[in-house]
């Protein structure tokens, strides 16, 4: 082989090298999620904009199905010692992850390992006090926190003579708002997505009534449900006979009710603020987001509603270095013009006092009105019966919501009926939870 040759084919060789070595001592963080659409687009670009901000690590996003398909699939994957390192875990496993000690690393820890300063006052206090542990210790990072809202089709008002300026305040005014849509031709008045979270759990913080004992769960496992009281009775009964009269159209479980009324069939529905982004994007119609209604003779109402959404959880069982780019990640993501950007984009509440404030002074909220009704709602103060809700087991409690409300909605059963049940069939998991984790 001739000189230059051979001196030619090891330059190369020592570059490929050169690279190869370059891309070893790039630590890689997994991330499993459950976005979809638009959002999973969203995910992606906050991954590839930190990896884009440094070159020691890269953070890999991957769609793991649902919420409800991903916590299982995560539990299955640390079994076998090959968890990711950042797993999303929506607002009703928050609970369940807190009991799983062994699985799991603090949050708060791992950006206190890392020599990042953790401040709750910086976070919406609704937001940062659901993930975090009585010792002050914030447990998961609140990735996509949203609250329930009220979308509602200023196109179909105008044409039922109502005030499209003007939504309904009130639950008696939803009522007749609803009669007002269904006499001018509209086939489902009023509708809603994740019926458990919007209509007894919401529904109770924002009215400042208990939905379970022990401050709603913050208070220990002993807590117990008491979502049929008197008020929660009256009303799924009041939804009961919308439902009869054709005023209330009840589309599924889970978010299947948003579909009818991105495409304008449905023109009220109670939904996630995260709607917002799909709504504008899709929507051929004029549309408004307004405060959830209220029952006005109840006292303390409106009070703030509840969180959802879900967190990052850091799994247990890795290396100090992948730790390391786990708190470089999540202190991206802190960064107050990525929070403005995320919750602008997708109706996701800001989680710092400083996006929120940013977004304020943009002007965002005045060119856009009704994006702040989400924030509104939740920077209220608190109660100990509206802080939120932790249960364990909850996942399976809103499955038994779901089962007792359609059970309502069909006429098979009364709301008190179906409550009361819900109660007593909610109780008992929770009193299987406790034994388990005492």
């Amino acid at each position: 082989m001739p000189m230059r040759q051979h001196l030619s084919t090891l330059t190369a060789a020592l570059l490929v090298f050169g690279f190869s070595s370059n891309a070893q001592a790039q630590t890689e963080i997994q991330w499993w999620h459950s976005m979809t659409g638009g959002l999973n687009d969203w995910v992606t670009d906050l991954a590839n904009g930190f990896n884009a901000s440094q070159k020691d690590y890269k953070v890999i996003p991957t769609y793991k199905g649902t919420y409800d398909e991903t916590m299982p699939a995560a539990v299955a994957a640390f079994r076998a010692g090959n968890a990711p390192h950042i797993l999303q875990v929506y607002e009703v496993g928050t609970a369940t992850m807190m009991s799983a000690k062994s699985a799991i690393v603090p949050v708060g820890k791992v950006l206190a390992d890392a020599g990042y300063k953790f401040n709750p006052q910086a976070y919406i206090p609704a937001v940062v006090g659901y993930y975090t542990a009585p010792n002050g210790q914030m447990l998961s990072f609140p990735l996509n926190s949203s609250t329930t809202v009220f979308n509602y089709n200023k196109d179909a008002f105008r044409k039922a003579g109502l005030d499209p300026e003007k939504p309904p305040q009130t639950w008696p005014e939803v009522v007749l708002a609803a009669a007002k849509l269904k006499a001018a031709g509209v086939s489902c008045p009023f509708t809603t997505s994740w019926q458990g979270w919007t209509q007894l759990e919401s529904f109770s913080t924002w009215h400042n009534t208990e939905f379970a004992t022990k401050g709603n769960g913050f208070g220990g496992t002993s807590a117990r449900l008491n979502f049929n009281s008197p008020l929660h009775v009256r009303h799924i009964e009041n939804l009961a006979n919308m439902a009869k009269q054709g005023l209330f159209v009840y589309r599924g479980r889970g978010n299947a009710a948003d579909a009818p009324f991105y495409s304008g069939e449905c023109a009220m529905a109670t939904a996630s603020s995260s709607t917002y982004a799909t709504i504008k994007k899709n929507a051929k119609f004029d549309f408004g987001i307004a405060p959830l209604p209220y029952y006005p003779d109840v006292a303390g109402a409106p009070q703030n509603t509840v969180i959802g959404g879900a967190s990052l959880w850091v799994m247990a069982g890795k290396k100090p270095d992948e730790y390391k780019g786990v708190a470089a990640f999540f202190n991206y993501l802190t960064n107050a013009e990525i929070q403005a950007k995320s919750h602008q984009r997708t109706g996701y509440l800001p989680i710092t006092m400083a996006s929120f404030e940013a977004t304020e002074k943009s002007g965002f909220y005045k060119q856009n009105p009704g994006t702040d009704v989400a924030v509104n709602q939740m920077i209220r103060k608190t109660t100990d019966k509206s802080r939120g809700i932790r249960l364990g087991n909850f996942v399976q409690i809103r499955a038994i919501e779901d089962e007792e409300l359609e059970q309502v909605w069909a006429g098979k059963k009364t709301a008190k009926e179906a409550l009361d049940s819900a109660v007593k069939r909610g109780n008992e998991l929770l009193v299987r939870f406790e034994a388990a984790n005492k």
